[in-house]
């Protein structure tokens, strides 16, 4: 059976009643999955091998008020046992796909300048690395 590649919305929380190891870091929590896929400005693609969700790509859309609708890549994941088939590249372009439907002329990310995995697959997107950006964490929970 093929990988099935689908966008997901408000009503479809079920998808993550079946989720592989290692795919999200923590343990899917069904209010933040609510509030996640009831607000239309967040974007969730997910890749599914036999109704197993194997892997997924979030963004969120925002607005700036000097700057276009521009998409915001949070993260993108893929079960390790499902590695190295393009399951990633499939995601990534359908999101990006996605967000030329809605007239975005801009995505970007930022990842860890050690994660080669994702640096490859973002540059195989068709994605060029920023020599000068730095990204700064806030920590705001006690």
């Amino acid at each position: 059976m093929a990988v099935e590649i689908r966008l997901l919305g408000a009503g479809d929380a079920a998808v993550f009643d079946r989720v592989a190891d290692e795919v999200f870091d923590n343990p899917v929590d069904p209010a933040h999955t609510a509030a996640f896929l009831g607000d239309p400005r967040n974007h969730l693609w997910v890749a599914r091998d036999d109704g197993v969700v194997i892997g997924f790509a979030s963004a969120l859309s925002y607005v700036h008020p000097d700057k276009p609708w521009t998409l915001w890549v949070n993260e993108v994941s893929v079960a390790p046992s499902h590695r190295r088939r393009g399951i990633g590249k499939e995601l990534m372009a359908a999101l990006l796909a996605h967000a030329r439907t809605l007239g975005y002329a801009e995505a970007w990310l930022a990842t860890e300048g050690d994660n080669t995995a994702a640096r490859a697959l973002y540059r195989a997107a068709g994605g060029r690395e920023s020599p000068d950006i730095v990204m700064a964490e806030f920590t705001l929970a006690p």
